[in-house]
């Protein structure tokens, strides 16, 4: 018999991934090479569109975002533990394929699968959103998060209509009111962020795309465990 030898043998399928259902991810998807995925406001619009629809299809609550010219943060809390893979799945697959042939190209277009890291603690996901929504003001797109039309900061400090984002309850619970929790939750973005935590929260992107990377533990030791950033800035927001 026929011994047939390792370099004939057929690679095995990766397996999809599964996250723990109700657990905040923090998610990262680059574009290929680092080439631009969102060219225009037009492929912007068409990837929020389809993140809207999958994010429902897939029963994943969607809290916080950014579309960059070469890559997209999420932060997302699925309701089952396929829910992050099979929403990231059908929404790379849809983009792809109208991105492709909208510019008469072929191939893929994202850099293999997506990063995931764990968000495990209410401090780490106020650090998360603060992370993901300042993105272009780190890139130098713009001065401050507000005038980024593209990230889900307009929704979350109450300019802009939240429809389909889900607010996080440690979000919800800055303030006694939608109204005060917006004002508090925007006070968080005039402290700059933190370095060890910048550092964790990149650890955690640039990780292993096998699976999530342990970054919280980082985090827990530099962020007050009572959230006292939120404290500290929603005093005042909180007697008005």
């Amino acid at each position: 018999m026929r011994t047939v030898g390792a370099s004939h043998a057929r690679p095995m399928p990766r397996p999809p991934r599964t996250l723990p259902a109700d657990q905040p991810v923090h998610v990262v998807q680059r574009g290929n090479n680092r080439s631009s995925c969102f060219p225009s406001d037009q492929e912007r619009a068409l990837f929020v569109s389809l993140l809207v629809r999958y994010s429902w299809e897939a029963s994943t609550r969607v809290h916080a975002y950014a579309l960059m010219t070469n890559h997209v943060h999420l932060l997302l809390t699925p309701t089952t533990p396929d829910g992050t893979s099979t929403l990231m799945q059908r929404l790379g697959q849809a983009y792809s394929r109208s991105f492709n042939h909208r510019h008469g190209r072929t191939g893929t277009l994202w850099e293999g699968r997506f990063r995931a890291s764990p968000v495990t603690s209410d401090d780490y996901v106020l650090e998360c959103h603060r992370y993901i929504e300042l993105n272009p003001v780190r890139a130098g797109i713009v001065a401050r998060p507000e005038q980024y039309r593209w990230s889900s900061h307009r929704a979350n400090i109450g300019i802009e209509p939240k429809c389909w984002l889900t607010a996080h309850p440690t979000v919800a619970a800055l303030g006694t009111t939608n109204v005060t929790a917006a004002t508090c939750y925007r006070n968080l973005f005039d402290l700059p962020l933190d370095e060890v935590i910048l550092a964790a929260l990149r650890t955690g992107i640039h990780g292993s795309s096998t699976g999530p990377a342990p970054v919280s533990d980082t985090v827990s030791d530099t962020v007050s465990d009572t959230g006292g950033y939120a404290a500290v800035n929603c005093s005042s927001a909180n007697r008005a």
